[in-house]
This record gives C-alpha cells, sequence and structure tokens, in this order.
C-alpha cells in the first residue's frame, strides 16, 4: 500500500484528499491487506482509491486473500471514505471486513461498491465465496453491525428473498446528520427512481442500498447520493476528486 501526497483542491485550510494506492493492483491467494486511518478533532479528510480493486480466483488450494479497514473519527473530525469500486473475480475467496469508530460530534459518509464477476466478459460469478463484515460505533457503542456471506453455491444467492442473482452490490451510509428526514427527502428528489436502490434511517445511521447489475450504475449512484448528502453533512459542496476523471 501506499499514501499519495495529500491534495487540498477546496482551498487551504479545506477537505484533506488522500489516494490510497495499491501498486499491484488486486488481491490474490494469502494477500492481506489492512489499512488504519484516524481523523483528528476538527478535521477533516476524504479518502479514495485511483482504480477499481481486484479480488483475484483462489489458488489450487483454495487459500482465501483478506482486507481489513480500521476507520477512526474524533469528536468534531469529519471522514469521507470513498473507495472505487471492488470486482471479485469468478473463484475469488475473501473476508472484506470495515469497521468505523466515531466519537460524540464526529460524521462520516462512506460507501461499499462490490462487483460479482465479470459479465461483460462472460465469466459471471460462479464459484467462490466472500464475507463481508461491516460495524459501525458511535461513542463505544454499536449503531450498526452487519455480515453477509456471498456463496453462489447458496440459495440465497439467486433467491429473491436475498441476493436475487444481482451482480452488484452497493452500500453508502451517514452518521452525524443533523436533520435525516431532510437528506432522505433530498435523496429520494436527486436520485433516479428505480426500484434498484432504497434509502433508510435507523438509530442515527442514513443507509442507502443498491442491488442490480451495472456495476457504472451503482457508482453513479452513489456519486449522486454523496452530493445530495455533503452539503447537509458538512455545510459544503461536493468537490469530486480528479482522479475519479483520469
Amino acid at each position: 500500500m501506499r499514501v499519495q501526497r495529500p491534495f487540498y483542491p477546496e482551498g487551504p485550510g479545506g477537505c484533506c484528499h488522500v489516494y490510497l494506492l495499491h501498486p499491484p493492483g488486486g488481491l490474490v491467494s494469502g494477500d492481506a491487506l489492512t489499512i488504519r486511518a484516524e481523523v483528528d478533532e476538527q478535521a477533516h479528510a476524504l479518502l479514495t482509491t485511483p482504480a477499481a480493486a481486484k479480488i483475484y480466483a483462489a489458488d489450487s488450494h483454495g487459500v482465501a486473500s483478506s482486507q481489513d479497514v480500521h476507520l477512526s473519527v474524533r469528536r468534531g473530525g469529519a471522514l469521507e471514505y470513498l473507495p472505487q469500486e471492488t470486482i471479485a473475480f469468478d473463484g475469488a475467496r475473501t473476508s472484506q471486513s470495515t469497521r468505523l469508530d466515531i466519537e460524540s460530534g464526529g460524521a462520516c459518509l462512506g460507501w461499499e461498491v462490490l462487483a460479482l464477476g465479470r459479465p461483460a466478459s462472460y465469466l459471471p460469478f460462479v464459484s467462490g465465496s466472500m464475507e463481508q463484515r461491516f460495524r459501525i460505533n458511535l461513542a463505544g457503542r454499536p449503531l450498526w453491525h452487519e455480515r453477509q456471506i456471498l456463496d453462489p453455491a447458496h440459495p440465497r444467492f439467486t433467491g429473491p428473498w436475498a441476493q436475487g442473482g444481482a451482480s452488484v452490490q452497493a452500500t453508502l451510509w451517514a452518521v452525524g446528520l443533523a436533520d435525516e428526514p431532510a437528506a432522505v427527502a433530498a435523496l429520494r428528489e436527486a436520485l433516479p427512481p428505480t426500484p434498484r436502490w432504497a434509502v433508510t434511517c435507523r438509530r442515527g445511521v442514513l443507509l442507502l442500498r443498491y442491488l442490480g447489475g451495472d456495476a457504472n450504475e451503482a457508482w453513479g449512484l452513489c456519486e449522486q447520493a454523496w452530493t445530495a448528502l455533503r452539503p447537509h453533512l458538512f455545510a459544503m459542496p461536493a468537490c469530486p476528486p480528479r482522479i475519479w476523471r483520469t
């Protein structure tokens, strides 16, 4: 892993944009990535990546890879965690964990976009497995704790009551909103009216979900949601990282 120098496209004293680089470009059997980031009091950082992350097929022994992300936000701090999508190749075996610890008065907005297989190359995700864990704690108390197993061999993968055969999923979260109903209304006004996404607020966490078959659609939806939510959460307009357009 590499951390590129910080950028300040929003002016001196504005949000610090940081790009997290993984030169190999993907995970293979036995790889273990650990990402730790802490935003100090009254600081504001945006973390993103320059390209999609890839999880390649496991080796002949089925050895898994892993990625563990732990983000901390101090009192009065603000964090935006906006990585580009993850692509899981057919046969991938991996575990992915994301944990956020937010102190009282902190704010965080982030997303995870996952594409299973490579349908455009006629290589769907028909073997392998993924375990994903998400956890958000506010002032030491759990707000959101979730675990899911993605296994093409299990009925939930194709069942209409679960994955429904979708090859792309995304989750966007926001913590620290002063007016949750206004934020939800802004999303419903800004996003296209399709059945592939839904938004809700529970116990101080705004969650937006996407389930479909188009990674570009999922990414575009998350970027539109971020643009709509940033003024509500951080009192500033969206400033897309330049790396997203290169």
